[in-house]
């Protein structure tokens, strides 16, 4: 057993492993970061896509040992507090989220096109996605979310780490939709309509 350290959300963790445990197993079953997906567990599917130093890996097939040092981002990271990220605000915005097991993996591999391209072809759009699999064949939603998320983020959204040194332009950042507890305050009035009835 050996301690290493993964740097993981802008976070530190120190997890003792044996060396053969996927980025994927410890993610889940170290750390409780079950937002990356388990399914076909043999580079196949996409479910597990995160984000490794911003390019799309899978994690099912990457050491967990080898990573270190690195830094890892999994769809747990993406959010700005209760501000999703674009790329996850416009998967809701255009109803790409069928069932959802999918999606972490399609927005992973999606932010990592976008950070290099903001305005992809379809073409382009359908090679980044191209390891993913929608079961629900949701595809059409999907490339439409990637274009809306695109254009969002050619607007000059970034999230910002500790090491960001690009110059934004353009507004600070983009907020697409409202936060669920603005959503449910939305709800209230229908709350108290209901108690009155």
């Amino acid at each position: 057993m050996k301690i290493i350290t993964l740097k993981i959300n802008q976070k530190t963790f120190d997890v003792e492993l044996k060396g053969n445990e996927t980025l994927m197993e410890v993610l889940r079953n170290h750390l409780g970061l079950t937002g990356t997906k388990t399914a076909c567990e043999e580079s196949e599917c996409g479910t597990c896509t995160v984000q490794v130093n911003g390019k799309a890996i899978l994690s099912c097939i990457a050491l967990a040992s080898d990573l270190e040092g690195d830094d890892i981002l999994t769809i747990e990271g993406l959010a700005d507090g209760d501000h999703l990220h674009p790329v996850q605000q416009a998967y809701l915005d255009y109803g790409a989220v069928q069932c959802g097991f999918c999606i972490p993996g399609m927005i992973m591999s999606t932010k990592a096109l976008l950070e290099k391209n903001p305005e992809p072809t379809q073409e382009e759009i359908e090679y980044a996605l191209d390891g993913n699999i929608c079961r629900c064949a949701g595809y059409p939603k999907i490339f439409d979310a990637v274009r809306k998320a695109g254009e969002a983020m050619k607007l000059g959204w970034q999230k910002k780490t500790d090491e960001a040194a690009v110059k934004q332009t353009g507004p600070e950042k983009i907020v697409m939709g409202i936060t669920y507890e603005e959503f449910v305050k939305t709800l209230e009035p229908a709350r108290e309509k209901a108690k009155e009835a």
